[in-house]
């Protein structure tokens, strides 16, 4: 229980970049996960099972070819670069061994399907409480010293910035489904729908449009998924659905026939999208997607000039220059996943990430976890416009879906008997 609250806690404050551990240099993201790391361990040392399953060796096996790629990248940075930055990449390899360990530590936990459905439940908790209390203080009700919970009209709460918020909404969202859905308890469904509801709610205030487009599509691919898994299971048909199925046949026609009404009133409709979005989806929508073309097109450059090896962990794409924005801090990496991972660990990298995010995909579509291969969808939308690979909540919801559509295997014990400390 204590390590599941502790690896949910880990999870749920990764974006809390505006809040730090009193007298140390830690976030609480950090904090968390080295606790929840070190009991984890020393369940092991003290005789704790381990289980060899297809989610450990995946886990491993990915990890394993990220370092062999990002040392060959750090070779050809070495080699090919003159100045010498290690902020940057002793950030990003600290980043990646935290995470490492803890996706699989927690695949080769015993029973890991239950123990991660639990952290789940803790996790959205924990984030319903924390955005419950960044509502507080964006309201004026309450104050945090240190903490602005706004820039300009758009919600950062604790995160740096509104899409580091932004993220973990448009990730705890389908996860909280996911429980919701899946659990026969109505308080669970209640709490898990309610958490939903608060999460969408904050994603909304930080006007992402990222967010937007990542809540949109990943709903309509959950209830989609949804009407097949309902129309699917079951080895009788009953009445609720052959109505079910003849109401989907009739609405073909009767789509059809509002087609004139919705192309009169899509201005409208535009016009509410835009609202959703930052800037209205005007100027400062178009001046974002400019500079991001700019930055991918400046990896591209840098990973090809590398011979698709690489140049090692950290940021390697060169600030740009924009007159009317030069005292505020831009991007120093492509915020795109795959290029920012193709400019760090070449082409051998980006095999790796398709490799792992296409077998959770596919591990919950096995399963027919809809909400979570929605999750799934999710990560791999929102890692087109930014960097997300060294968000805990994207491992997670990985390895919980590698868990989850993967059976059992055996168990391997460093004693005779086992203790846990969970």
């Amino acid at each position: 229980m204590i390590r599941s609250a502790l690896l949910a806690a880990g999870i749920s404050m990764g974006y809390a970049a505006q809040i730090s551990v009193p007298g140390l240099h830690l976030g609480y993201t950090e904090l968390f996960l080295s606790l929840w790391i070190i009991l984890s361990i020393g369940r092991v040392v003290v005789g704790g099972r381990l289980e060899a399953t297809p989610a450990l060796f995946r886990l491993v096996t990915f990890w394993l070819i990220m370092t062999f790629a990002q040392g060959v990248g750090a070779l050809v940075g070495l080699l090919t670069t003159t100045v010498l930055d290690l902020s940057g990449p002793i950030h990003d390899t600290m980043a990646y061994l935290l995470l490492a360990s803890v996706t699989c530590l927690a695949a080769a936990e015993p029973d890991a399907g239950r123990h991660l459905r639990r952290t789940a439940w803790w996790a959205i908790g924990i984030v319903s409480a924390c955005f419950t209390f960044q509502l507080a203080l964006g309201w004026g009700w309450i104050h945090q010293s240190g903490v602005n919970p706004w820039f300009w009209d758009r919600f950062t709460g604790w995160s740096e910035n509104p899409n580091q918020l932004a993220i973990y909404c448009a990730l705890f969202g389908p996860l909280a489904l996911h429980l919701a859905t899946t659990t026969s308890s109505p308080w669970g469904r209640l709490f898990g729908f309610s958490s939903l509801v608060l999460t969408v709610y904050i994603g909304r205030l930080t006007r992402s449009d990222a967010y937007l487009l990542t809540s949109v599509l990943t709903c309509l691919i959950f209830l989609g998924l949804r009407v097949r898994t309902w129309l699917t299971t079951g080895d009788k048909v009953g009445v609720s659905r052959q109505v079910a199925v003849l109401l989907m046949i009739g609405f073909l026609p009767l789509a059809m026939s509002m087609t004139p009404y919705v192309l009169k009133d899509m201005s409208s409709v535009e016009n509410f999208a835009k609202s959703l979005s930052k800037g209205g989806g005007g100027e400062e929508t178009a001046s974002t997607a400019t500079l991001r073309v700019r930055l991918w097109g400046d990896a591209v450059y840098k990973g090809v000039t590398s011979a698709s090896l690489g140049l090692g962990p950290g940021p390697h794409v060169a600030r740009p220059s924009v007159y009317y924005r030069q005292f505020l801090p831009e991007p120093f990496e492509a915020h795109n996943t795959v290029l920012d991972l193709y400019t760090q660990g070449g082409l051998i990298a980006i095999l790796a990430l398709f490799w792992i995010v296409g077998s959770a995909a596919m591990s919950a579509w096995r399963a027919k976890l809809d909400a979570l291969f929605a999750l799934v969808v999710a990560i791999m939308i929102y890692g087109f416009p930014h960097l997300i690979i060294r968000h805990p909540i994207v491992w997670f919801g990985l390895t919980l879906c590698l868990v989850a559509g993967t059976p059992r295997a055996a168990s391997v014990s460093s004693r005779k008997t086992s203790t846990d400390l969970g």
